[in-house]
């Protein structure tokens, strides 16, 4: 993964309630669960609830599926997988504080 992305994803997960959601679909499994379904169980109502999803959707932490009427959010394992691994990539490498700098992390100068 690229940091831009990585970063994207860490935002949006930043919010608590696209963070309860997150790991609310998690728990569920690969099946998913719907619309209404998270909205009952986090008590969010539905227009904010869809603006969040909506932005799950557009960093790919989840999908949707609709089923007949029904829209069923799906996490996106791989991508949570691939944030995962992006963290600990380079963990315990040995590189000291100091010498840590915005191109040892592939960060621009702004």
């Amino acid at each position: 993964m690229k940091h831009e992305e990585v970063a994207q994803s860490l935002a949006e997960l930043g919010n608590t309630h696209r963070l309860a959601i997150f790991r609310y679909l998690v728990k569920a499994g690969h099946q998913g669960v719907s619309v209404g379904k998270i909205q009952k169980a986090l008590e969010i109502p539905a227009s904010t609830l869809s603006h969040h999803l909506a932005r799950l959707v557009k960093v790919g932490l989840i999908r949707q599926e609709k089923h007949s009427r029904t829209i069923v959010c799906i996490p996106e394992y791989q991508h949570l997988e691939n944030l995962i691994s992006f963290l600990q990539e380079e963990c315990c490498v040995g590189i000291s504080v100091e010498r840590l700098t915005a191109e040892s992390c592939r960060l621009r100068e702004i």
